[in-house]
């Protein structure tokens, strides 16, 4: 057997570079986006988000000259629904928790994604220890660090729909030339169409509103999802996971710097345990993936 090039062995590296970069522009810009909620909703900037991502994801690439073959239509709908849904939920937790907290929860979906294989005892170790961390979340309990139960709820409808992401973009990465990025997030500016205009009407024609709502849409969507698809390409699903396992903290970040969140111990605690179970247990399955392939 020939030995991997250099090539080869960078495409990983490269790809994790690429979700590290995608997961600081994303929170970066979902910080920012907050900060137009009062004026425009949750719904109104996902839709802001997504809309004005579609339209520059799709001059930019040009994808009119790359239309999608009708036998992809089902996984292109599928990952365009799933991205529209995502957004329109966590931008509801977001209103109503702290991001970091949210992202915690979020990043459930890709464990799960890597979890469904799971056949080793230490893999239950890594459930049960997400498991402890989304229960130290849940408002269980009346005290001032109790989360918002809507919120949390939005952030677990997330997570599913982070998961289905995952799987359905992998489906379309393989695909050649089909920019599944772009025709992707026109299928989420449908989505989030009727939910933005309801929630937000004619504020979202405002210049102001538009101007920060492109540069939200380039740092949350446009640039993220098209280095996620980038990475995709170069990196298994379970690798592709350990690399987001990190944005509980990365979003803790940000929203510290950007909006003074300030979250309690017991949050802290939580996010930690819920980043090693992904870490750890994606961990796990790379590990069984090389000796499979022996």
């Amino acid at each position: 057997m020939n030995a991997a090039s250099p090539a080869s062995k960078s495409q990983p590296l490269i790809g994790a570079l690429a979700v590290v970069s995608s997961l600081v522009s994303q929170n970066i810009g979902a910080a920012f986006a907050k900060t137009l909620f009062p004026l425009v909703g949750p719904a109104g900037m996902a839709f802001l988000r997504i809309g004005l991502a579609a339209c520059l994801l799709v001059l930019i690439r040009r994808a009119w000259k790359a239309t999608p073959r009708q036998d992809i239509y089902r996984s292109l709908l599928l990952y365009g629904t799933t991205l529209g849904v995502m957004n329109l939920v966590i931008y509801q937790a977001f209103a109503r928790i702290p991001i970091g907290v949210a992202v915690a929860i979020e990043i459930l979906g890709p464990l799960a994604v890597v979890l469904l294989g799971a056949r080793k005892k230490r893999d239950f170790v890594w459930l049960a220890t997400a498991v402890c961390g989304l229960v130290l979340l849940l408002p269980l309990t009346g005290g001032a660090s109790a989360l918002d139960p809507i919120g949390v709820a939005c952030a677990i409808g997330a997570a599913v729909s982070w998961a289905l992401y995952i799987l359905s973009g992998k489906r379309l990465a393989s695909e050649p030339g089909v920019d599944a990025v772009a025709w992707g997030m026109v299928v989420a500016a449908i989505v989030t169409l009727p939910f933005g205009v309801a929630g937000a009407g004619a504020m979202l024609l405002s210049p102001d509103i538009l101007l920060i709502g492109l540069a939200v849409a380039a740092l949350s969507s446009a640039i993220p999802y098209s280095l996620e698809m980038t990475a995709l390409q170069r990196m298994a699903a379970p690798l592709f996971s350990i690399v987001v396992s990190t944005a509980p903290a990365i979003a803790a970040i940000a929203g510290f710097f950007i909006l003074d969140e300030r979250l309690t111990a017991i949050q802290w605690l939580a996010i930690v345990l819920i980043m090693s179970a992904a870490a750890g247990s994606t961990l796990g399955a790379l590990g069984r993936t090389a000796r499979d392939g022996k």
